[in-house]
């Protein structure tokens, strides 16, 4: 997975690119699935692999992009970067090593009862219960959002 997240962001071609996050977004998914959480993993390819990728597709037609020609490398801008990544790993490392939970071992799968394993009652429970505003608030958004593609994508006519 990360290993495509590199390539999404190496790639000078737009379609590699979009086609490299479809497997990142695959491999997470598999992630999910490994975790017991398939509702989750099955939510990640219908959704991101699915739909937002066919999005990103469109609008990467739309704007019909090229390939970007290569640039000189700022060896001052790469050093800085590399130093900044460095200092952020090993923040994280750090502050991973101290996490105690993190430590635990998961419990056997056997372990699980009935109602613990439905993730789908969980999602949907917390989705309408807990969260229902932000749930439509994003829902308003989406369909402004699409009504704008719309708008933007139309070709006028002389």
């Amino acid at each position: 997975m990360l290993g495509f997240g590199l390539a999404v962001v190496i790639n000078r071609n737009p379609i590699a690119s979009a086609l490299s996050l479809v497997v990142c977004f695959l491999s997470l998914a598999s992630l999910f699935v490994s975790l017991d959480a398939y509702f989750i993993g099955v939510i990640q390819v219908l959704v991101y692999a699915g739909a937002v990728m066919v999005l990103f597709l469109f609008i990467i037609m739309l704007l019909d992009l090229k390939d970007v020609k290569r640039r000189k490398i700022n060896t001052v801008g790469a050093l800085g970067g590399a130093a900044v990544a460095s200092a952020f790993i090993l923040q994280l490392w750090f502050v991973l090593d101290s996490f105690a939970p993190g430590k635990l071992t998961f419990p056997a799968f056997g372990a699980h009862t009935a109602r613990e394993l439905d993730d789908v009652r969980q999602v949907g429970m917390t989705l309408f219960t807990t969260h229902n505003l932000p749930f439509q608030v994003i829902g308003a958004l989406v369909l402004v959002a699409t009504i704008g593609v719309v708008i933007l994508s139309r070709r006028e006519l002389k």
